[in-house]
């Protein structure tokens, strides 16, 4: 049975410890440290193993190098961001100079694009040397003053590139001025141009047909001819019509409601329709009498009388023979029927008196672009009387009822080129009824010409 004595375990436990501390200052004597005496004789100090905070370097140094490394980043912080701002300013000043090198190119500016250039190179020097100082460590730089000279620099940099670009855009609205002037000038030669042809057009020119035309050789075609003329001194007409009205600042849709109430337009532009209709309707107005109107006697006339009063108008114009003639029938019938179609208030509201209407109820005739226009439609629908009488067979008018179904021997659609009301018409469950007629029908004999209706689509 083994024994164990704890005070023989304890003396061994103290004879190792001392074993180990005199291999220690073995160990210690090999890093002592030398220091030399007064009187030449070295003399070896121990280092000591124990640490007190009080005199142990080797605890504050590591905390001393942080701290003064500490120091060195918030030092070199200031001089960092005056640093990144001088390059940014750099920068901003070469895109300012490219702004301008670029603005000198057109037009084409030696002097300012050779300044452009230098002041370029300015900057990228002073970039590059900035870049060296910045390696080899040579860079003073004061923070403050240099944060605000770059500032400085920058915010000019910017007022510079600003500057060119308002030129720029200067130099934008004036080329665009000038191709609004060019455009305006091609248009004005344009409206002149097409004003031409349709003083040509409306002149007696397209009835030059007639000059060698026999009266026993009269045939509905003619007529049609004779028509096509009418009908396009009334567009005329109504344009200019329209033209007060929107000077006079007239709502147009509450006129044509007026005219044809209830009518729905598929596009604003088709309101002049309705104003066609009123104008058609009065100058056609009692077209089937002999005297068109003007008479209540129902004289019968010869028709190559009527044949010989076309012949005498068809190529005079009409203010002329109107002042020369101004007892004439012609004159009756142009007086009566500008005092049916130009209404008092419409006279005063697109001119603000009533000075036209006076001289036509007096017997004359005004002097004026609205009259003469007026005057010219109104020798064509007299021609076109005179002409329909003519003619050997019997010529009648015929007007189409609102509400009417869609007759394509009898109607002719006014916006035929394009679909009205395109998804509505193509539905089998809608059907397309008249809405209003804007140029009544003819019939010579057994010829019919077509009526041209507004059409609107009911709905079962």
């Amino acid at each position: 049975m083994e024994i164990i004595n704890p005070k023989s375990d304890f003396n061994n436990s103290n004879r190792k410890s001392r074993l180990a501390r005199t291999f220690q200052k073995v160990i210690n004597l090999r890093s002592a440290t030398k220091i030399a005496s007064n009187n030449g004789i070295g003399i070896c100090v121990l280092t000591s193993q124990h640490k007190f905070p009080q005199d142990d370097d080797s605890t504050t140094a590591p905390d001393h190098k942080a701290s003064s490394h500490g120091d060195s980043k918030v030092k070199q912080k200031p001089v960092l961001e005056a640093l990144l701002a001088k390059v940014f300013a750099s920068v901003t000043s070469i895109k300012a100079a490219y702004a301008e090198l670029q603005m000198a190119q057109h037009p084409y500016n030696s002097d300012a694009i050779q300044a452009a250039d230098e002041a370029v190179v300015e900057q990228l020097r002073a970039l590059s040397e900035l870049k060296r100082k910045y390696v080899k460590k040579e860079l003073h730089l004061s923070p403050q003053v240099t944060l605000m000279l770059a500032e400085i620099q920058e915010q000019q940099s910017l007022m510079r590139t600003y500057e060119i670009t308002i030129k720029k855009l200067e130099s934008h609205v004036e080329v665009k001025a000038s191709d609004i002037a060019l455009l305006h000038k091609q248009f004005e030669d344009c409206t002149a141009f097409n004003k031409a042809v349709e003083n040509k057009l409306n002149a007696s020119g397209p009835l030059s047909m007639f000059d060698n035309i026999q009266f026993t050789a009269l045939i509905p075609s003619h007529f049609v001819q004779v028509l096509h003329c009418a009908l396009r001194s009334v567009r005329s007409f109504v344009k200019m019509m329209i033209k007060e009205m929107e000077s006079a600042k007239w709502d147009l849709d509450a006129a044509a409601r007026t005219i044809e109430p209830g009518t729905v337009f598929a596009k604003q532009s088709h309101r002049c329709f309705v104003f066609e209709s009123f104008v058609c309707k009065t100058m056609l107005e009692g077209f089937n009498s002999h005297s068109y109107g003007l008479s209540s006697a129902s004289e019968k006339v010869d028709p190559e009388q009527y044949f010989n009063k076309f012949n005498d108008l068809k190529s005079a114009d009409p203010k002329s023979f109107l002042v020369q003639n101004p007892n004439s029938c012609f004159a009756k019938f142009t007086r009566t029927k500008y005092l049916n179609l130009v209404h008092a208030k419409m006279e005063c509201s697109f001119f603000e008196n009533l000075n036209q209407r006076k001289v036509v109820t007096s017997g004359g005739f005004p002097d004026t672009a609205f009259f003469t226009g007026f005057a010219e439609m109104g020798r064509r629908f007299w021609l076109l009387h005179c002409l329909g009488f003519s003619m050997h067979e019997q010529v009648s008018i015929f007007q189409v009822k609102k509400g009417c179904r869609f007759s394509e021997v009898y109607m002719e659609n006014v916006n035929e080129e394009e679909s009205v009301f395109p998804g509505e018409i193509n539905d089998a469950n809608v059907d397309v009824r008249v809405c209003f007629t804007v140029v009544p029908g003819f019939q010579i004999g057994k010829t019919v010409i077509q009526s041209q209706v507004s059409l609107s689509p009911v709905s079962h």
